[in-house]
């Protein structure tokens, strides 16, 4: 286990893909007096580690598609850039839409989508059960499908990111938890772990589902819920085709996408309880495989092959806070992406870097989705939330 430096200009709190991201594109800046704190043995074993994988240009506003347009081109380019091959498949999304409410709000999102350059199918309920026949979709109305959507390995865009930062000369470290922030006259003084202190001027609050018990250790409550999302594997399902899409059934918050042989399957629980518990709900997947053989019929021949839960950190507007904290100098802030950090997670530290060494955002204007929006009622609705 590497020493902890009793000093550092920058310390990030988080060793999920915000963390990596940020320290990455520090260091590619050429600051590199930087330490990344990760409290478990390894890296991405938060809410990165437990995501489904999925990206995708599928968003109902702008600011979030902008963020699409930047983050998943860095993602294609990740192997050439790292070293690192983080495994990216295009099979597409395709949203099942079952009432009209999501058929209206899907036609405005897919037109926005086409302004910005998206170019999102709209589909009949007749063309989506003609092109994935293994759904059982009498009741689908419409849905949208990208071929531009698709799936990336969590863990291999984090550890890409952490072992090009160290060999750009940040130190990243593991099983060092964050037991308080200092501060004095406003400013970022120290960071105290569990290992030592480290002195500090700027701290970057990475900590995902944990950001607010983070952010709490300098005065500054963050509007973050955690909630818990879980999903399974199954054993091979040799009839599901090569082709066959990331599905999601929007009204249900239901998913499925490929996964080795077999296939990913989760379930939003819209009665989840805010916490950290992140044991697999049994009930809940009961439940979750119930509308899931429903929808798929072809599930009811597969096995369970594992199940696991993670958590989301949920903002009032399910979009992010990205940036400095005005209240307390020397604090910035990369959380909340409610369900869609991952594949926003190179571009956003990205934003970061050039928060803290610019003074702003240059790459993209994200100036809406500061802390300060929400004591000021400047809310960004994100409807395409799974």
């Amino acid at each position: 286990m590497n020493n902890l430096p009793a000093k550092a200009q920058i310390v990030i709190i988080g060793g999920g893909v915000m963390g990596a991201s940020t320290a990455y594109h520090l260091a590619l800046r050429g600051c590199t007096d930087v330490v990344l704190l990760e409290r478990e043995a390894f890296f991405a074993q938060g809410a990165t580690g437990r995501c489904a994988g999925g990206i995708r240009y599928q968003f109902s506003t702008d600011i979030n598609i902008r963020l699409s347009q930047l983050s998943l081109p860095m993602l294609e380019r990740f192997e050439a850039e790292t070293g690192q091959a983080i495994d990216l498949q295009w099979p597409g999304y395709l949203f099942l839409l079952t009432n009209e409410r999501d058929v209206a709000k899907f036609q405005h999102n897919v037109a926005l989508q086409h302004s910005l350059g998206v170019l999102t199918e709209w589909l009949t309920g007749d063309e989506i059960r003609q092109r994935v026949p293994q759904l059982a979709a009498a009741d689908v109305i419409a849905g949208t499908y990208h071929k531009g959507d698709g799936l990336a390995d969590p863990n291999g865009v984090v550890n890409g990111y952490i072992n090009a930062a160290r060999r750009l000369g940040v130190t990243a470290l593991t099983e060092t938890a964050v037991t308080s922030i200092e501060t004095k006259k406003g400013k970022i003084t120290a960071v105290h772990t569990n290992r030592g202190t480290i002195q500090c001027d700027i701290v970057v609050n990475a900590a995902g589902p944990w950001s607010g018990v983070v952010s709490d250790m300098v005065g500054v409550p963050l509007p973050l819920t955690p909630l818990r999302r879980q999903m399974l594997t199954t054993t091979p399902m040799p009839d599901i085709p090569p082709n066959f899409p990331f599905i999601i059934d929007f009204a249900q918050s239901l998913y499925f996408h490929r996964e080795g042989k077999g296939l990913l399957t989760g379930m939003s629980n819209p009665h989840e309880k805010p916490g950290f518990d992140q044991s697999v709900d049994d009930e809940w997947e009961f439940v979750h495989m119930e509308a899931a053989i429903k929808r798929l019929p072809l599930l009811a021949t597969a096995g369970r092959q594992s199940g696991w839960a993670g958590l989301y950190e949920v903002t009032p507007d399910a979009h992010p806070i990205l940036g400095g904290v005005a209240a307390v100098a020397g604090y910035f802030v990369v959380t909340g992406f409610s369900g869609h950090g991952f594949m926003h997670g190179p571009i956003s530290g990205l934003l970061m870097a050039e928060f803290i060494l610019d003074g702003k955002a240059v790459t993209l204007d994200v100036s809406m989705l500061d802390y300060q929006r929400f004591a000021d009622g400047r809310l960004v609705e994100e409807y395409n939330v799974v």
